[in-house]
């Protein structure tokens, strides 16, 4: 059965939105009282929703607010943070984070179809399948802190970021199903050329088997609910960044504070190359040749670390753009020639 959301109504907005910064960070997750209902999400969800129907697939996951993103071993649904239920709260998990995972529409629904294939693994246990422990490779990997990415493995395809599907079997599956299930897709010229393109072609089929059954397993449990999470969001965040800490400086980090630095005012650095995105990956996409996904992963790392370091435009912009052009092209030829750094899972 198909989990039903209520119609987008109006309500009052909740009094932790009137709050300072100080005081909200006091507030329990619990007392946020947050719901799908109503918010963005709940329309990304009957997205996902009508693309599933549209392949042909009965199944429909189940979805919670939790604290992170993540679906339960043997779960046939999953959970997404709190923090996309609330613009206030989006605005904090940027504040704290730096970036807020899921944030945008498009970095969404590909985090929701990631999320829907483990769920269905779950509803179907395609996990034990032998053709699909054939294709992907076994599920009882185990799960490692951090994975090393090959930019140039077209063993596997592009969804989420920093080559996702290649930390382990079950996450090669989930992203390639994404991949699959994105209205109006062209998986098959897309990666026409690619071994991956026998992973996609499998999916297709055992989509084509599944949807003429129902799901082995339901379940409806929501672990880690957000109104059963008794913490607040000060202690969440003190948690979080702990996890998260970096404190080994990054190879480029002396190249990055030769082109920008610290200061009082100016256009932060992070600013800066996510206003000329675009233009640095196409520059250096055609001098390097290198695919302009492998240009964005190094780009995200720039922009993280910049922010990390606080660092500031120094020169007029012509000038720095050419500056930026140099290291990040120097850097793309680094990463893919042998300077793969681990990603954290």
């Amino acid at each position: 059965m198909t989990p039903k959301l209520s119609k987008r109504t109006r309500r009052r907005a909740p009094a932790w939105t009137r709050l300072s910064l100080d005081d909200l960070l006091d507030v329990r997750l619990c007392d946020l009282e947050l719901t799908i209902e109503g918010t963005a999400l709940e329309d990304r969800i009957e997205e996902l929703y009508a693309s599933l129907k549209a392949r042909g697939l009965r199944f429909r996951p189940h979805v919670w607010l939790s604290t992170d993103w993540f679906s339960p071993d043997g779960n046939t649904g999953f959970a997404v943070p709190f923090y996309l239920a609330h613009p206030r709260l989006a605005r904090l998990e940027r504040r704290e984070m730096l970036e807020v995972e899921g944030g945008t529409r498009d970095w969404c629904m590909k985090l929701l179809r990631h999320e829907t294939a483990h769920a269905l693994d779950n509803a179907y246990r395609l996990r034990r399948k032998k053709r699909w422990r054939e294709i992907f490779g076994p599920a009882s990997t185990p799960y490692r802190d951090s994975y090393v990415a090959a930019p140039d493995n077209k063993n596997f395809v592009i969804n989420l970021d920093y080559w996702y599907s290649q930390s382990h079997p079950a996450e090669d599956f989930a992203e390639t199903f994404a991949v699959w299930l994105r209205p109006k897709t062209k998986w098959k010229s897309y990666y026409a050329g690619w071994p991956a393109l026998k992973k996609l072609e499998f999916v297709d089929e055992l989509m084509g088997e599944l949807a003429k059954t129902a799901p082995a397993v339901r379940s409806s449990a929501k672990p880690e609910a957000i109104h059963r999470q008794k913490q607040t969001l000060r202690e969440y965040y003190d948690e979080k960044k702990e996890r998260y800490r970096e404190d080994a400086p990054h190879p480029f980090d002396d190249q990055l504070r030769s082109v920008f630095r610290r200061q009082p005012r100016g256009e932060s650095a992070a600013t800066f190359l996510r206003r000329h995105r675009v233009r640095l990956r196409r520059r250096v996409s055609n001098v390097t040749t290198q695919h302009p996904y492998v240009i964005d992963q190094v780009l995200n790392e720039m922009i993280h670390r910049t922010q990390l370091l606080g660092l500031k435009r120094k020169k007029p912009d012509g000038e720095t753009f050419l500056d930026v052009c140099i290291l990040l092209t120097a850097t793309t030829i680094h990463f893919v020639h042998g300077g793969h750094p681990e990603y954290r899972r």
